[in-house]
């Protein structure tokens, strides 16, 4: 029996790994970029939801010719938060980093939005000098958590209206298989619930006029088209444990089950759900089965303390 640790930690705890956050809290917007190494990490993802708002997501996937990111950006703002990662395009290109061409370095940095718009206030929204505030405050420390980066302006049980959802933030959580590091960082945005994955208990979401949740039935009861567009969870799942581009977007794949496990419903038509996989390839070989198992659990994990954390952030 393979022996694992607990989920506790950050994103961090993959050796090589840095994260930034920029949050502007009145705006409540922001966005949040994890760092890699220079020479990259093997990277994939899947885009899954109806309604997904990327940048360089095509050559994610597994049989595209690119194996390695520089950096992934995480923003709101909608399709105009997009922005933020030409700046960190700019930056790491200024720093050398990036993917080598006869005339010069190309940065490979993917990126993905949620929909924050309606939260706060529709501008400002994160640009490209809000993505290279948020790499130059990239570091190694655990990661911040709740309403912060990406996360600022999050929110989930939406399908009641927007003035009837809760704050939902970014969360983080890591934990060890058999010695390797599998580790998550999530900004959950969706439009249903976010459950205990014990209990099924509701620990963010809508609430009815008097403070009540509404029962589980409402949440088809009341959907329409209008909600298209406005929802989506985005995840970031790493580990040191060596994988090739195929593994990565095993990972990937994976991470959305831990989406799932927690977010009532999940990938809907209104939805976008997009998931990254990270590999540094520092740390030691393990069964691709169990980082894949791994990866649900800290996905799960890091959506929920992101939702605790926004409540007290």
């Amino acid at each position: 029996m393979a022996r694992e640790s607990a989920p506790v930690g950050t994103l961090c705890d993959v050796a090589g790994l840095r994260v930034g956050h920029w949050s502007d809290p009145e705006a409540q917007t922001g966005c949040t970029v994890v760092v890699c190494p220079d020479e990259g990490c093997v990277a994939s993802g899947e885009v899954r939801g109806g309604a997904p708002g990327t940048r360089e997501t095509a050559l994610l996937a597994p049989e595209k010719s690119v194996q390695r990111v520089h950096a992934v950006v995480l923003s709101g703002g909608s399709a105009f938060g997009l922005a933020a990662a030409t700046g960190v395009v700019e930056a790491l290109e200024a720093r050398g980093v990036g993917f080598p061409t006869p005339f010069g370095v190309v940065p490979i940095v993917p990126a993905a939005v949620i929909y924050d718009l309606g939260v706060g206030r529709p501008l400002p929204r994160p640009d490209a000098e809000a993505g290279r505030s948020a790499l130059e405050a990239a570091s190694a420390a655990p990661i911040a958590q709740g309403r912060v980066g990406a996360g600022t302006g999050a929110s989930c049980g939406k399908y009641l209206g927007f003035e009837r959802a809760e704050p939902s933030g970014l969360g983080s959580a890591a934990r060890t298989v058999q010695g390797a590091v599998v580790a998550a960082l999530s900004v959950a945005n969706p439009v249903g619930d976010l459950v205990d994955p014990s209990t099924g208990a509701v620990v963010a979401g809508a609430r009815l006029a008097d403070g009540r949740r509404p029962p589980p039935e409402r949440r088809l009861e009341t959907f329409t088209d209008a909600l298209a567009g406005t929802n989506t969870t985005l995840v970031v799942v790493a580990t040191d444990a060596p994988l090739s581009k195929t593994e990565a977007y095993v990972l990937a794949q994976s991470a959305h089950v831990g989406i799932a496990r927690v977010t009532r419903p999940s990938h809907t038509p209104s939805d976008g759900d997009t998931t990254f996989a990270l590999s540094t390839g520092r740390g030691p070989k393990v069964p691709l089965t169990l980082l894949a198992v791994a990866a649900q659990e800290v996905v799960a994990e890091a959506i929920v303390r992101g939702a605790a954390a926004a409540r007290v952030s």
